[in-house]
């Protein structure tokens, strides 16, 4: 579903990612692939970064799903929650980085939430 209304820290991080500001890689935002819409999505590298709330930790099975579809398609999938991207955006985008610099297609970080 698209969403009019970014978070603060979708806000943060698309300013870093827009004009090819990142490592010269291309990123939209809010973009559709099949059946779901990613917050952030660079084609050229087949990467795509989801940007989790507090709403996330009541619905992990469905990111998991989302990430299984997306994977399987041949993405990358980097996750990340708001509060990293507050607290310590730079270490966020070296990340970004090398995820868009890695030379296998499978990148997926998977969170626990208790």
């Amino acid at each position: 579903m698209l969403r009019n209304r970014p978070t603060e820290a979708e806000r943060m991080l698309w300013l870093a990612l827009r004009r090819q500001a990142l490592n010269g890689m291309r990123f939209r935002r809010q973009q559709k692939i099949g059946r779901y819409v990613v917050d952030f999505f660079c084609p050229e590298r087949k990467l795509i970064i989801e940007v989790d709330g507090r709403g996330h930790m009541k619905k992990p099975l469905q990111d998991s799903d989302k990430d299984e579809y997306l994977i399987a398609c041949g993405y990358r999938v980097i996750r990340f929650w708001n509060d990293e991207i507050l607290k310590d955006r730079e270490s966020i985008l070296e990340r970004i980085r090398a995820g868009g610099q890695a030379g296998v297609w499978l990148l997926l970080f998977l969170r626990l939430v208790l």
